[in-house]
């Protein structure tokens, strides 16, 4: 072969080894895109070519937005840096990374919806897939952030973010920030708790600089959840929230049931049939404004618990606990909040309760 097939052979190989990123907790590489594309890959805010931000691959119409750009009357707000991106109709980022076959992982992403009311993305590592809908706001900001997850199939994952729109107007696509990606190593059952991973403390990356908590998103089942063994069966998402922001009952992380009946999230336990159990949790407040009258619905098979909390929304909580017995070897564990919630200080981003350190014991017989 000769010296100069060679050199290109080099060339190839390098260009292939450096597009695909080493895995690390945390932010994708330019996950921020705060690394924008030369002026000459631009018109406007639309970027022209696929390889223009770096660390991404574009496809479609991908505009890069700046904070305080104006579309019309409305302002864009970016959540974090100077820039974000926004999707047009059918368009796509996407970016390749060394990841560990067989591991479950959850993507972190901030987004917001423009014009368009009936947002929505489509999120894959194939051959995974899902749909997230992004048409209800649930902070005061417009951006909310998102987890959902994936099994890693190869040592290589190609993250993809989509939006399928078709509006008259492409600029309305949604805006996307902040894609991070976190390792999930689903906790099992042991002899002081039936039920995996009850205080929450294994769940989605979170961004330090993050003051929302991350939503999970509705209809998430538990083999791929970004919560690990905890479904969200609801039309809504639910909320999952850290220490560092929010006041937690127990541990580092909880779960706040941010849309009413609306926002359910369950785990399959096995039980045995006659056997009697005892369910037990911590019901409180997030410590963020969200005040008035709360009640936590706990369903256990077929036996349900109110439990009633008067929230300051200045953090505290209280604890709870039903006896039932199992009437099948699989009993399904559920709760949501009974009231809808706003925060008092905006009355316009969804609460709700906190709920914390869920654990179901059989009872032995004397």
């Amino acid at each position: 072969m000769e010296r100069g097939s060679l050199s290109l052979l080099f060339v190839l190989l390098i260009a292939t080894v450096t597009s695909v990123f080493c895995f690390t907790d945390g932010m994708l590489p330019n996950g921020d895109f705060e690394l924008g594309p030369k002026p000459s890959d631009m018109k406007g805010t639309q970027v022209l070519s696929k390889n223009a931000i770096p660390s991404w691959e574009l496809l479609g119409f991908v505009e890069y937005i700046k904070s305080g750009q104006k579309q019309g009357d409305m302002l864009l707000v970016v959540p974090a840096g100077k820039f974000a991106i926004r999707l047009g109709n059918e368009a796509s980022i996407k970016q390749r990374l060394n990841v560990t076959k067989g591991v479950y992982y959850s993507l972190t992403f901030s987004a917001a919806r423009t014009c368009a009311q009936d947002e929505r993305l489509n999120i894959s590592v194939a051959p995974d897939s899902g749909v997230i809908p992004i048409q209800t706001v649930y902070s005061s900001s417009g951006w909310d952030l998102y987890a959902w997850a994936f099994q890693a199939e190869s040592n290589v994952a190609e993250i993809v973010i989509h939006n399928p729109g078709e509006e008259e107007d492409p600029a309305c696509g949604p805006l996307i920030d902040g894609v991070a990606i976190k390792a999930l190593y689903p906790p099992r059952p042991t002899n002081k708790n039936i039920l995996k991973n009850g205080g929450f403390e294994e769940g989605p990356y979170i961004l330090p600089n993050a003051t929302t908590g991350v939503l999970v998103p509705p209809f998430i089942e538990d083999d791929h959840s970004p919560l690990p063994s905890w479904m969200v069966e609801s039309l809504k998402a639910i909320k999952y929230v850290d220490i560092e922001h929010f006041s937690v009952p127990q541990g580092r992380r909880a779960v706040e049931l941010v849309a009413g009946k609306e926002s359910a999230i369950a785990q399959v336990a096995r039980t045995i049939v006659g056997k009697t159990y005892v369910l037990s949790f911590a019901v409180g407040d997030a410590n963020n404004a969200c005040e008035g009258s709360m009640i936590v619905e706990a369903f256990a098979g077929r036996d349900t618990l109110k439990v009633p909390y008067q929230s300051r929304g200045k953090g505290g909580f209280k604890r709870a606990s039903m006896r039932f017995v199992a009437v099948s070897t699989r009993t399904r564990v559920m709760f949501y909040s009974t009231f809808y919630s706003m925060r008092s200080d905006d009355f316009s981003s969804l609460c709700g309760p906190v709920i914390d350190d869920v654990k179901l014991l059989g009872v032995r017989k004397p």
